[in-house]
């Protein structure tokens, strides 16, 4: 599936009836969840059944097209299924109990309700909502694909305007040339990740660098007197800085992912959980501002687009262990060097990324075997002559992944 946007360009009363929809979805989706918490046995069909039933009872309902009304629906079936599952996994903590929307920034429309223009530059939303023809303007070209290919079409209001996203059902996939390449990734705050090659990139810390104008921003704000024009001026203002920020990091992670991915046969990386790290508030500004899910998601994204093998390591003293003998080493956090007595001596990032590189490839569950692999005195990694057959591990690799990874081997000197 791919989601293409595109800026929306309209009067000022097609925006005010795109926000009435908005208002819409809300309110039937918040009804739909009125209607689970008050009943028991209530599933899927039953909301859906019941958006026939407020559109009979509020006009208002009624002038959003019907398929819009079931996708409101299915949003609030969502939040109840993750409720459910995370019940029957005994998630640690709280559960996600569903709760009632109040700062909803989107309607979904499905495969009616609107209709795109021949060109693919416009499109014209038929339901009683009143939004009428609005002008698209973006990169992406739709004439490549067929109109019955696109499932979904999403109005979606942001700080700096509205904008419009095709849902394309598609199956993307690319084949690159094998590298014989693996590496090893352990994100930080000083550098946003070192690898098993002791390379660094650097952490951009967009939010340090934009905190000055968010802080002036936000003084604005909270001068201003409540309820007036200029008060919603500043927190526009303020809306797209903190929008610029989040496309910055979203740009670098999609970047710094793909050309990774591109790069590596099989990466390896830690397996972190950002909730329970955040609650360590010295730094949580910092780790928000890495934004190293992100970066995760997009590189397990381009692992299945290109055909690459992505492993999720547990990072549990990756730091602490030496990637040479396997020693433990304390060392407390402020130590960024890794001395162990067997005479290897590294950044201690680097180290961990050998350590999570060397768990990776013996990660047979995920990957299958990757041959016998040692680490000499100095911290270089070394594997013997070995050729990687996969076809007993088939059922364990990635469906995406198994037809590149069957033709890679390594060939490397003692």
């Amino acid at each position: 599936m791919l989601v293409f946007e595109f800026k929306a360009y309209g009067e000022k009363q097609q925006f005010a009836a795109v926000n009435e929809a908005i208002r819409t979805v809300q309110f039937i989706r918040n009804k739909a969840l009125r209607l689970w918490t008050d009943n028991e046995k209530i599933g899927k069909n039953d909301l859906s059944k019941y958006c026939a039933i407020l559109a009979k009872e509020f006009p208002f309902c009624d002038e959003l097209n019907s398929m819009a009304r079931q996708a409101s629906a299915e949003r609030a079936w969502s939040a109840i299924s993750r409720f459910y599952d995370n019940c029957k996994k005994k998630v640690p903590g709280k559960k996600g109990f569903p709760q009632f929307q109040h700062d909803n920034r989107s309607v979904e429309y499905k495969t009616s309700g609107w209709r795109l223009a021949a060109d693919r530059k416009s499109i014209t939303f038929t339901d009683k909502q009143g939004i009428g023809k609005l002008k698209l303007k973006g990169t992406r070209d739709l004439n490549f694909y067929q109109i019955t290919q696109i499932k979904r079409v999403r109005l979606v209001k942001r700080a700096d305007g509205y904008y419009v996203q095709f849902c394309i059902q598609v199956d993307r996939s690319e084949v690159l040339e094998i590298t014989g390449n693996a590496i090893g990734l352990d994100v930080g705050l000083k550098e946003f990740y070192t690898d098993s090659n002791g390379i660094a990139v650097e952490n951009p810390c967009f939010l340090r660098k934009g905190e000055r104008r968010l802080k002036k921003a936000q003084r604005r704000v909270s001068k201003r007197v409540k309820g007036s024009q200029n008060r919603r001026k500043a927190r526009v203002i303020l809306g797209k800085r903190h929008l610029k920020i989040s496309r910055q990091r979203k740009d670098f992670a999609v970047k710094l992912a793909k050309c990774v991915i591109q790069s590596n046969d099989c990466v390896a990386y830690e397996d972190l959980r950002i909730k329970n790290m955040v609650k360590n508030h010295c730094l949580a500004k910092s780790i928000n501002d890495a934004s190293w899910y992100v970066f995760r998601v997009w590189l397990e994204y381009f692992g299945k687009v290109f055909g690459r093998i992505t492993i999720a390591v547990p990072a549990n003293g990756t730091s602490q262990e030496c990637s040479s003998c396997g020693t433990i080493v304390k060392k407390s956090l402020s130590t960024r060097t890794h001395v162990c007595r067997c005479g290897c001596v590294l950044d201690r990032d680097h180290n961990a990324a050998r350590n999570i590189l060397s768990r990776g490839l013996s990660t047979v569950g995920h990957t299958g075997t990757w041959g016998s692999n040692t680490l000499n005195a100095c911290g270089e990694l070394t594997a013997t002559n070995v050729e990687v057959i996969l076809h007993q591990q088939v059922d364990s690799m990635n469906q995406e992944s198994s037809a590149a990874l069957a033709r890679l081997s390594v060939n490397t000197r003692r």
